[in-house]
């Protein structure tokens, strides 16, 4: 017994021995980087004491500590950064849905600015602003060097005054110079309507307005349709839209679902970790949805096109969406500023991330760029050609009544309708034409 007792004291001595002996050069480690992280803050404390006292020029103490918060932050990524009172009351603005400015949502790339999409119905939009336009100058002015913060504030001015931006677009060989009046942005969050037997969902952004206008908007088209049994299905237009809250992703995503995952959220911590599932109820009734995607998609529109595409319920045609799996945090900060962090990751149902990859879509689409008028009015001409019928003299049709006669008529005019659509938008008609084919297939095509 008592040998036992000394050989389980002896095990007990050794493993205490063991731990201190692994432990030791941590702790030293420990040590080595809290002394490290110390030197670097004495560090900044001497640059900042050498500018106050000896820059060429009085400075702003204030600005230059928050010119260095926002240069640690814009380090990590684009995403992250430092935003003043004024800035954190912008975006509080904005995620409600009416601001002032351009109407444009912008990224860093390279030090480049670029634009990620233009906003329906806003100046920049209607000024002829492009997603993936690169811009290089405001009102002559280079932005090359300034973080983003800056540049965006460059863009900023008052309601009804003129900017005029220089951009670098793929494909043009010299620099377009687009002027631009700013106005109060307010933004419709979906706009609906019907074309044919298709209800079209065009979501615009990703804000508090988003899932109730969807249902809204859902629910009257379908009313306009006469029934959802008069409806083949619906089109999720999510092209040019740069996202916006999360909640609002994964509210739209849920609208289409009855259930499984919608996105996870990974952050450093596997702990940290979230996972957000749809709830029973398909506002659609389980109908055809084609979504609708682009280089301008981004964030919150990759969650919704990656969800539905993942459970196999939507097919997602256009071009390869912009690729930004972050999620960011608004932290309130002391003195009614905050910081905008990159916290975790998202991920569709399926495991993957779009991160710098985007969603890829099912069919590929490209959107043609618009034909000059002269091609456009030859065209027209084409379809305004003379047919028999138009021969005086001609023979009547007598294989037909007048009502089938009529209603020939007005297939026709649909078919030259639905013409008209591909010259103004050819990636929606072929998503009209997938649902049609689904129709003409019948259910089992479902």
């Amino acid at each position: 017994m008592k040998k036992f007792l000394m050989a389980a004291a002896t095990g007990t001595l050794a493993s205490v021995l063991i731990t201190t002996q692994v432990a030791a050069p941590l702790l030293a480690q420990e040590s080595t980087k809290t002394t490290n992280v110390y030197q670097q803050l004495d560090l900044f404390g001497d640059i900042f004491e050498r500018i106050r006292a000896q820059y060429v020029e009085e400075v702003d103490e204030g600005d230059l500590i928050e010119a260095a918060i926002n240069g640690m932050l814009t380090s990590l990524d684009p995403h992250s950064s430092y935003l003043s009172p004024e800035d954190a009351e912008g975006m509080k603005v904005q995620t409600s849905g009416e601001f002032g400015g351009l109407g444009i949502e912008v990224t860093q790339e390279e030090g480049f600015v670029k634009v990620v999409s233009p906003i329906d119905g806003t100046p920049a939009d209607e000024a002829g602003v492009e997603s993936g336009d690169f811009i290089t100058h405001v009102d002559g002015e280079s932005l090359l060097g300034l973080t983003l913060d800056e540049a965006v504030e460059m863009m900023r001015g008052p309601v009804g005054s003129e900017i005029v931006i220089t951009v670098a677009r793929e494909g043009e060989d010299e620099p377009l110079e687009i002027s631009i009046i700013r106005d109060t942005i307010k933004l419709t969050a979906v706009r609906s309507r019907v074309e044919g037997t298709s209800v079209v969902l065009r979501v615009t952004t990703f804000n508090r307005q988003t899932s109730p206008n969807l249902a809204s908007g859902i629910k009257e088209q379908i009313e306009e349709a006469g029934g959802m049994d008069k409806v083949n299905g619906f089109i999720l237009d999510l092209r040019n839209n740069p996202g916006g809250l999360l909640t609002e992703a994964i509210a739209v995503s849920d609208a289409f679902l009855e259930s499984g995952e919608i996105v996870s959220t990974r952050g450093r911590n596997p702990e940290d970790g979230e996972r957000y599932n749809a709830t029973a109820g398909d506002l659609t009734g389980g109908k055809p949805i084609v979504v609708l995607i682009n280089g301008g998609s981004a964030s919150a529109s990759e969650i919704v096109a990656g969800a539905l595409q993942d459970h196999r319920r939507a097919i997602v045609v256009g071009t390869k969406s912009f690729g930004k799996g972050s999620v960011q945090t608004v932290m309130p900060l002391r003195g009614e500023g905050a910081m905008r962090l990159t916290t975790a990751r998202y991920y569709t149902p399926s495991g993957r991330s779009i991160q710098a990859l985007g969603v890829s879509p099912d069919i590929v689409v490209e959107q043609p760029r618009r034909k000059p008028d002269a091609e456009t009015e030859e065209e027209q001409t084409k379809f305004e050609a003379r047919t028999e019928a138009d021969l005086r003299g001609s023979l009547n049709n007598d294989s037909l009544t007048e009502d089938e006669i009529e209603q020939i008529k007005k297939d026709q005019e649909k078919a030259l309708a639905a013409a008209k659509l591909r010259e103004e938008d050819y990636q929606l008609a072929y998503a009209i034409d997938i649902l049609k084919g689904l129709e003409a297939l019948g259910p089992e095509s479902k």
